[in-house]
């Protein structure tokens, strides 16, 4: 009987009541190197943990545009280009320091370096990493994420 309640619950009941996931967009910086390509990640300014560029659309933004503004917000990456449609999706579950988290689907936007400048927004609040692909998708958490990374 627990189970048929179970599957009730997960199947019909909570697919009513569950808000929509709220949208973001990223930038998937990367560069190549004689050694091959190589990803940007950042660090979160809550966990610390290591991410992608990332945030809120943007009202009179493209999607692109605005993670290309996070892009320098977050991590001072000047593109060279940016890919107008997303690579993939992925989703995750922003934790936030009040309120509950929040369910968030986001689409990454590839996006070729140009510069790194040292001075940007938040250079006192995030760390940077250059990684093979391989080596940033074993240090992010969500595994949407690590799908899209390993696949670039």
């Amino acid at each position: 009987m627990t189970t048929f309640f179970a599957k009730a619950w997960d199947e019909v009941l909570r697919p009513m009541i569950r808000r929509p996931n709220k949208l973001q967009v990223a930038a998937l910086c990367y560069r190549k190197t004689e050694a091959g390509k190589e990803v940007l990640l950042v660090t979160s300014r809550g966990s610390g943990r290591w991410i992608l560029p990332k945030g809120w659309p943007m009202d009179g933004k493209s999607g692109s545009e605005a993670a290309e503004i996070e892009a320098w917000e977050e991590a001072g990456v000047k593109p060279a280009k940016i890919s107008k449609k997303p690579l993939g999706t992925f989703e995750y579950t922003k934790d936030r320091d009040e309120g509950l988290p929040i369910p968030c689907d986001t689409h990454v936007y590839p996006l070729k370096v140009a510069n790194v400048s040292d001075v940007y927004p938040e250079a006192g609040e995030r760390e940077r990493r250059w990684l093979s692909p391989s080596d940033a998708a074993n240090l992010v958490e969500d595994e949407g994420l690590k799908g899209l990374l390993r696949d670039f």
